[in-house]
């Protein structure tokens, strides 16, 4: 064989090699179309969940009670060290009291006094008597008698009051405490002049046993509160309340709504509401600030993850697979949140819908999907401790 004929047969060769080739890439594209894009699909499925709302709150002791002098005088003695419990009728305060008892001891000798007075007039009234009965003297004498005995008893009666006054004083020189609770801080120091009229209390005294949580809501959000909590249907906002604390922590003890402000505040719109919490180990003191974290049960909620969704204007949608495997987008109305998942309408989806949950962006009306599982992608996981709540 001559070159000539050799190179003929190479290149023949060469051609048969590349016609084959490009029959198998053919081949395999048309193989690939046919699979479609491997994509993540999710089967919905109806399981249990909660539509959380959250509203900043401030925390108050059921009872703080203002300690206010109710004599003036010197501060003479401090029975306590803020930060102490004390029960209820403790002493914590005592002020000079000397003053008081010597104001004592002189409206006693006023009583005295005026109960001299009343013996001598019932005296001067018994002599008269007798010579009334027997014509010796005139009536106006008599009737005179009688009112200087009447002006004697009033006279004592006033002077018991002031006495009774005397006392009620000297005993407002020791400051009980009227409820037991935690004290305040005590900016009064021994020594110091006390007045009634000081506009700063001697301390503060919280009954922390339970916290008041306080917190305002818009008014739509009221009026959706007030229909849902006693709905009849799955969407009923359960009556117990729970308080994320500063620390993004869930406290141990769940809640009650108990009471709100009757009004909506025209300033802001808004309606303020009080929600009650035991507090057995006086973890919670006033001043604390926390959230409220409300719940709307679902039993049976279609949930989709928030990356499955995507956003045209306004709007929310999905892609639904068909039987086929092809793609089409279907808007959804979305009912609430749930950590990183949708609560979807049942009007949008229903169970055992398929839906793409990535790649998105490949994606439009018709296109054939090869559906692939991941728990990775559909199930999210989270590094937060047990009990916190991000924030």
């Amino acid at each position: 064989m001559n070159n000539h004929q050799r190179i003929a047969l190479e290149s023949k060769v060469k051609f048969l090699l590349c016609f084959l080739f490009l029959i198998i890439i053919g081949c395999s594209s048309k193989n690939e179309e046919d699979t479609g894009l491997p994509l993540p699909v999710k089967t919905l499925k109806g399981q249990s969940a909660a539509n959380t709302f959250q509203y900043l709150g401030s925390i108050e002791g059921i009872e703080d009670v203002e300690i206010r002098p109710q004599v003036d005088g010197i501060l003479e003695e401090i029975y306590v060290d803020e930060g102490d419990f004390v029960k209820k009728g403790q002493a914590l305060f005592k002020i000079n009291a000397q003053p008081y008892i010597e104001d004592l001891k002189n409206s006693q000798a006023n009583v005295a006094l005026e109960r001299a007075k009343l013996k001598k007039a019932k005296t001067e009234l018994d002599r008269l008597q007798p010579l009334i009965d027997n014509d010796v003297i005139s009536d106006v004498q008599m009737r005179t008698a009688e009112a200087d005995y009447e002006i004697a008893q009033a006279s004592l009666a006033k002077a018991q009051a002031i006495e009774a006054n005397m006392q009620i004083k000297l005993s407002f020189t020791t400051i009980h405490a009227p409820v037991s609770g935690f004290i305040g801080r005590i900016p009064k120091s021994v020594g110091n002049v006390i007045k009634k009229t000081d506009s700063e209390p001697m301390t503060v005294l919280s009954n922390v046993s339970k916290i008041y949580v306080y917190f305002s809501m818009s008014e739509s959000d009221y009026l959706y509160y007030e229909r849902m909590k006693n709905d009849s249907t799955s969407k009923r906002i359960s009556p117990d309340v729970k308080l994320i604390l500063a620390d993004g922590y869930i406290y141990d003890h769940t809640g009650r709504i108990d009471a709100n402000s009757g009004q909506i505040n025209r300033n802001t719109g808004s309606i303020t509401l009080r929600a009650v919490f035991n507090n057995p180990d006086t973890l919670l003191r006033s001043g604390n600030t926390g959230k409220i974290l409300m719940e709307q049960i679902y039993p049976n909620a279609i949930l989709i993850p928030q990356s499955a969704a995507i956003s045209i204007q306004d709007k929310k949608f999905v892609f639904v697979l068909d039987d086929n495997n092809l793609t089409k987008r279907r808007e959804i109305q979305i009912e609430g949140r749930t950590g990183k998942d949708y609560i979807i309408s049942n009007n949008s989806l229903s169970e055992d819908d398929r839906i793409v949950t990535s790649g998105l962006n490949k994606l439009t009306d018709g296109v054939r999907i090869n559906p692939i599982k991941s728990g990775s992608l559909i199930n999210g996981t989270s590094s937060q401790a047990p009990g916190q709540v991000s924030q």
